[in-house]
């Protein structure tokens, strides 16, 4: 942090409008919701204020930044961020914009740098973000100018856990392990196999979806429902006409979720892998199992390359086995930027790392088989919600109601089943409760 540079402590006006009940937006004990919480402005500027600039956000993977100097940019809700590696090997994070007249200090998506210069005036910032100095520096030092008050703002934040890089924007908010609490058991199993780490291959693939945020989200926490029918054709094509019946062992699947964190999957072992079409990455899970399953148990070692999906509230996705990673950063009601990279285990032969990397490119990248139907169902999903009349009537997500089950092993909320919707409600409820408090100590834990 710079020298008396004290972190953001963001607080404005709260949005009123029609807000004042949002109860009536979200009944998540009957499984309705309201299409306006995709649609209506004010909403929208609400999530920025109660959810983007409070929780903990994903801002990148370590072997991002392994160097001091590396950095890479993305954003926080709306707003502009730099995460830099420092000389002492911390990690900060800070507002991407000149405390001068606002515009960016950094251009690039990621990089090594000794410093940062804005280009309107010539304000120079250290990668500690300190204001080193400015074009014209004289006529500053004239009137008196301090230049350890004019820093980049810092994130209030910044914390990691087995590889991911969070920060938030809050100084009140609890530390990321507790924001986590019991999913990081399941994180686990996608960060942790052989406790040799893992990384981001390939660089980060860019696209724009003219989507609501929250609909690339809550359909990774736990809509397998739409992928025997959505993905039909482009699961048979990558599986050579061959597609497993989803939920046919209704035992061994299930939906689970902690404070709006939801993670569906069932126990197939290879059930999303096997969607590469690609035998090595099938035999490699098979290899790794045995090595995983002494590590963190049977049950996770079943659950690496499943058929399954997950979402850390509220925008971070991923699919374990297939090892797409995303982040679904709001741009307005009615889009999105798709951020989207390959994580793999480091010590996976290079071979498997590469067809992990182009498994990845042939299923959800913009042109991949999947990714371009769930995009199409995102954007008319989100356009038709939009209709004066359409708004007013209420959306299902009654799914699976009353299937919670007390199980000996997995922690959290869990229900049977993976044909369900109990992580969508889990998500909109968790949403709704960021939306109506004014503090952390309000919200509720589930």
């Amino acid at each position: 942090m710079c020298k008396n540079e004290k972190p953001i402590n963001f607080k404005p006006p709260r949005q009123k409008a029609a807000l004042d009940d949002l109860d009536q937006y979200v009944n998540m004990a009957e499984g309705r919701m309201s299409r306006k919480v995709f649609w209506e402005r004010d909403i929208y500027e609400q999530e920025l204020e109660k959810i983007f600039a409070r929780v903990w956000l994903f801002l990148g993977h370590v072997s991002q930044i392994p160097k001091a100097g590396d950095y890479v940019t993305t954003s926080m809700g709306e707003d502009d961020v730099l995460v830099v590696r420092q000389k002492d090997g911390a990690i900060k994070a800070f507002l991407n914009t000149c405390p001068h007249r606002g515009n960016r200090v950094c251009f690039s998506e990621v990089g090594n740098a000794r410093g940062f210069i804005c280009n309107y005036h010539g304000w120079s910032f250290g990668i500690d973000g300190a204001l080193r100095g400015m074009h014209e520096s004289g006529a500053y030092e004239a009137s008196g100018f301090d230049k350890s008050q004019h820093g980049l703002h810092e994130v209030a934040q910044v914390d990691s856990y087995k590889g991911l890089i969070f920060g938030t924007l809050d100084p009140a908010a609890p530390p990321l392990k507790e924001y986590l609490g019991d999913f990081a058991w399941y994180l686990d199993t996608l960060l942790d196999m052989d406790g040799e780490g893992t990384e981001f291959i390939g660089g980060c693939v860019r696209s724009v979806m003219k989507c609501n945020w929250k609909f690339g989200a809550e359909n990774f926490a736990g809509d397998v429902m739409h992928a025997g029918w959505t993905h039909d054709s482009g699961a048979k094509a990558m599986l050579g006409g061959a597609v497993p019946e989803l939920d046919k062992c209704a035992g061994d699947s299930y939906h689970v979720n902690v404070n709006g964190h939801g993670w569906e999957f069932n126990l197939d072992k290879v059930g999303n892998s096997a969607t590469f079409g690609d035998k090595e990455v099938r035999r490699y899970i098979h290899e790794i199992q045995p090595k995983v399953a002494e590590r963190l148990g049977h049950t996770r070692s079943m659950m690496i390359g499943s058929i399954s999906s997950a979402t850390v509230f509220p925008n971070m996705s991923f699919l374990p086995g297939q090892n797409t990673f995303r982040v679904w950063q709001p741009r307005g009601p009615d889009e999105i930027e798709l951020h989207t990279w390959t994580l793999v285990n480091k010590s996976a032969p290079e071979e498997i790392k590469e067809r992990y990397r182009r498994g990845t490119m042939i299923t959800f990248s913009p042109s991949g088989v999947f990714e371009m139907d769930d995009g199409e169902n995102f954007e008319y999903s989100t356009r038709s919600n939009r209709g004066r009349v359409t708004r007013e009537q209420d959306l299902f997500l009654g799914l699976g109601i009353g299937t919670r089950i007390e199980h000996p092993e997995l922690p959290g909320n869990v229900f049977q089943g993976q044909i369900n919707e109990a992580n969508q409600r889990a998500y909109y409820q968790r949403w709704l409760d960021f939306m109506k408090a004014e503090s952390w100590d309000e919200l509720p834990q589930r």
